[in-house]
């Protein structure tokens, strides 16, 4: 079915139920999917807590994950296209189903592999728990529950603004309090502190390389940040605001608010 949906245009850009409204899910299921191999599998090796601990913080986060993608489909499959790649479709034009699948689909493999390195680490190397996997599972819990709270907060945020476009009333700008005051992307925070956390595990068992899974995640999300930044200035009702939330809040790291520059007429008063 996948090779479908790999090779066939039709499907990659007109079909609603396509892989490319359901990749979301599709990185919720593999991670968990891959635990479950190389705890498995014959030649396993693994400390037996070490193993349980990374067995079920994976199983969490991928429960946390796609329920947070239900609740923002409003509890439909596939109902609609993330607006990044109706964005790249709409740029690439009859170029897109090929553009799609190296750039966007085939990627995303490698993305998973490099991510994921930690787990094959965890069950391929029997180590007493030490203070790095204490170190570990503490960065990834605070991970799952601080993209929890930021995305319980957004969607929040979300589903009032929908409200009041409904009544025909002015919508709130931006989202600025909660976890939101002291980020612009406290979500995209939470989701990179998970997978450092889960690198660390895969590191204290020898893995030198795990860290570039990691960094490649969060150079991702760096640009996406960047897109939906651009996405944010492009709505007239929350130009000057967003402007502002940029000069003053951090973009992923929490921290306090920064003063915001002043304009030359307001120098000169």
């Amino acid at each position: 079915m996948l090779f479908s949906i790999f090779f066939s245009k039709d499907l990659l850009v007109l079909d609603g139920l396509s892989y490319i409204q359901m990749i979301d899910l599709y990185w919720t299921v593999i991670p968990v999917l891959l635990v479950h191999f190389f705890g498995s599998h014959p030649d396993a090796e693994y400390n037996s807590w070490r193993s349980t601990v990374v067995v079920v913080l994976t199983w969490v986060w991928a429960i946390r994950l796609t329920h947070n993608y239900f609740r923002r489909e409003k509890w439909q499959w596939g109902a609609r296209e993330d607006w990044r790649f109706a964005d790249m479709a709409q740029q690439h034009g009859q170029n897109w189903w090929w553009v799609s699948f190296f750039g966007v689909y085939l990627i995303q493999q490698v993305f998973l592999f490099g991510v994921c390195l930690p787990l094959y680490f965890v069950h391929s190397v029997n180590k007493p728990l030490n203070i790095w996997d204490v170190t570990a599972l503490v960065v990834c819990v605070c991970g799952i529950v601080y993209a929890y709270f930021a995305d319980t907060q957004l969607h929040a945020f979300v589903s009032k603004n929908e409200k009041l476009k409904e009544e025909g009333k002015a919508m709130v700008p931006n989202l600025e309090e909660g976890l939101w005051y002291y980020s612009r992307h406290p979500n995209y925070f939470g989701e990179q502190l998970w997978w450092w956390g889960l690198a660390i595990f895969g590191w204290n068992l020898g893995g030198r390389w795990v860290f570039v899974g990691a960094l490649i995640n969060t150079l991702c999300l760096a640009y996406v940040t960047t897109l939906v930044e651009k996405r944010m200035l492009k709505q007239e009702y929350r130009v000057d605001a967003y402007k502002m939330y940029q000069e003053t809040t951090s973009v992923w790291v929490p921290w306090f608010k920064s003063s915001p520059k002043l304009l030359p007429k307001e120098k000169d008063s």
